[in-house]
């Protein structure tokens, strides 16, 4: 089992629609038990797969010590591919992890859950927080969604000071340059200087996610953007190979 976080300190940049998609190769294309754990009180996660979480859930609820996170679990419409959602009361879950005083609360739900899956992918709030850190605790890799700007590069530099702030052991980073535009001087020249980092497109197909509520492989699996995906899922499992 692995657990992978998409993981930005600024928002608007493409993290849930990475989360979503690469879940969803992980289920579809790599045929693995996958669990998309959304940890962002939006529920972006749950919005793209079209599942409405739960009214009466809260997020103290997965993280109390009476329940247990897999019977919050829901089903999605793709084999394979399971989420466990968030809601407005996740937004109090770093002061419960300050009451519990638990520094790896997180990473001990995940364990109890790799029975029952090959990849969990973490939707990760936008903030550095304790829950931020509990993330970190739990995942084997970090994937951060990167625009090309001088501001995504400042927020990257914030993202590795945390990932490393989380313990001896931290997991290895995985930039991505995403929303890349190649006609645009900006985006060639940033491309040109990360030669090495995984890239995702600027598409109209990827805007789309949230209209059909859908993974792009499904409605537009030629598109550049699914072959995008599809690449850096296979650069994901990779580097979890190396491990």
């Amino acid at each position: 089992m692995a657990s992978i976080a998409i993981y930005s300190v600024k928002g608007g940049v493409g993290k849930t629609t990475f989360a979503v998609n690469l879940a969803w190769c992980a289920a579809t294309i790599s045929r693995r038990k996958t669990l998309l754990w959304d940890l962002d009180a939006s529920n972006g996660s749950g919005f793209l797969l079209g599942i409405d979480p739960k009214k009466k859930r809260t997020a103290k609820s997965v993280f109390s010590a009476d329940r247990e996170p897999k019977k919050l679990i829901q089903s999605s419409q793709y084999a394979n591919l399971d989420l466990l959602p968030a809601d407005e009361s996740i937004r109090t879950l770093g002061r419960q992890f300050d009451r519990i005083g638990k520094k790896k609360r997180l990473a001990k739900l995940a364990d109890q859950l790799t029975k029952e899956y090959d990849r969990i992918i973490f939707d990760c709030p936008p903030v550095l927080n304790e829950v931020s850190t509990q993330v970190m605790r739990a995942a084997d890799l970090v994937i951060v969604p990167l625009p090309p700007s001088p501001l995504s590069t400042r927020a990257f530099e914030q993202v590795v000071d945390e990932v490393r702030g989380s313990g001896k052991s931290h997991p290895p980073i995985l930039p991505v340059l995403s929303m890349i535009d190649m006609r645009r001087t900006l985006h060639r020249e940033a491309r040109e200087a990360n030669r090495k980092w995984p890239v995702i497109p600027a598409a109209s197909a990827i805007e789309r996610c949230a209209v059909e509520c859908k993974p792009v492989g499904e409605f537009a699996p030629r598109s550049p953007a699914a072959r995008g995906f599809a690449q850096l899922w296979t650069a994901i499992e990779r580097k979890l190979a190396k491990k």
